[in-house]
């Protein structure tokens, strides 16, 4: 006799839509994205492990200061992976501004936008007026340069910038720095950073002690996920070189809408939840695009992301928060999602 659990997995796939995702590949989406995640650094040495409901309350206690990424908010996006967008944003941006330690400033890892337009930047715009972070950085992702090359973009969120909207900027002893890699996209849309901003990057690093800690976003992962789906940067080995004598690094991505991690000696490579819809696993689906969960569900796969920094032990954070309530993952056991990232990082 089927037992109650396989009942509700096989009614709740029911309810997705046809895009190809299998059942097991839909229970590692939903295990893994559903459920946070927190580094610590010490020494140069990242340790990550699965938090239970309620860690992130104290999550920023004791921390020098704090951040939050948001990333893939697609505003204009209306189909049945999520048709309120708007909606799903301004809950994340209720959420931050309902953090115990208020972040200092939000940093978008791209698409904000669906397809570029004024009118979505507008509504964008509208939903960020009302976070108490008051400074927000962004870096675009290939749907903020759909219609206009970027244009729209630069203009309203690239004041100061070089390039495409690459820059950097130092804050409290760390070093941040904002890079572009959907300008030039590469056979089967594997970002690219190009020649130029790679020259800029090594002259801005150049001058930086090794023992300051360093931030790096981008929109896509700069570290090779899954090369098919073009999750990847065809020239990151040559940023990343750049970044190998410092004590401390982390990297944050966005465009793949779920969580996951790497670590490379002192490197730490963390990606985001998105605030509008999830993403099948790698290899799960024939394609990589929107994923229809049931309603219920929706908010527990998207989120944000919570950064806290420690100058005096030079230790890092990283807490990723559901928009919903997390609970426990779909297998019905919450530490889950730290072996789904093992078996699929080999």
């Amino acid at each position: 006799m089927p037992d109650k659990k396989q009942d509700l997995i096989d009614q709740t796939l029911q309810d997705l839509n046809n895009d190809g995702v299998d059942r097991r590949g839909f229970l590692k989406c939903m295990a893994w994205a559903g459920t946070g995640l927190v580094w610590t650094m010490s020494g140069g040495i990242p340790v990550s492990r699965a938090f239970a409901k309620g860690y992130g309350k104290d999550a920023g206690k004791g921390a020098d200061f704090t951040f939050v990424q948001i990333s893939d908010s697609h505003i204009g996006f209306n189909k049945p992976a999520n048709p309120d967008v708007t909606a799903t944003l301004q809950t994340a941006i209720n959420k931050i501004n309902a953090m115990p330690q208020k972040p200092d400033f939000i940093i978008h890892t791209g698409d904000l936008s669906q397809l570029s337009k004024p009118s979505e930047f507008d509504t964008l715009d509208q939903v960020l007026k009302g976070a108490t972070a008051k400074q927000i950085f962004f870096v675009p992702g290939e749907h903020d340069m759909l219609s206009d090359n970027g244009e729209q973009f630069l203009q309203r969120y690239g004041k100061g910038t070089k390039g495409t909207g690459w820059s950097s900027f130092d804050h409290k002893g760390v070093h941040f720095v904002g890079l572009v890699n959907v300008a030039n996209l590469k056979a089967g849309g594997m970002g690219s950073l190009g020649h130029e901003q790679l020259e800029w990057l090594e002259d801005d690093l150049h001058a930086r002690s090794a023992s300051t800690p360093i931030v790096l976003f981008a929109h896509i992962p700069l570290w090779t996920i899954y090369p098919d789906w073009g999750w990847g940067t065809d020239d990151s080995e040559q940023a990343l070189s750049y970044v190998k004598r410092f004590g401390s690094v982390t990297v944050l991505n966005g465009h793949i809408h779920q969580i996951m991690q790497k670590v490379e000696g002192k490197v730490s490579f963390h990606t985001a939840m998105s605030t509008a819809f999830p993403q099948p696993a790698p290899g799960t689906a024939p394609s990589a695009g929107p994923m229809k969960v049931p309603a219920d569900q929706l908010q527990r796969v998207l989120g944000i992301t919570d950064v806290n920094y420690l100058v005096s032990g030079r230790s890092l954070a990283v807490v990723d928060s559901p928009l919903g309530d997390s609970g426990a993952s779909a297998s019905g056991n919450t530490s889950a999602p730290l072996a789904v990232a093992d078996s699929i990082h080999g």
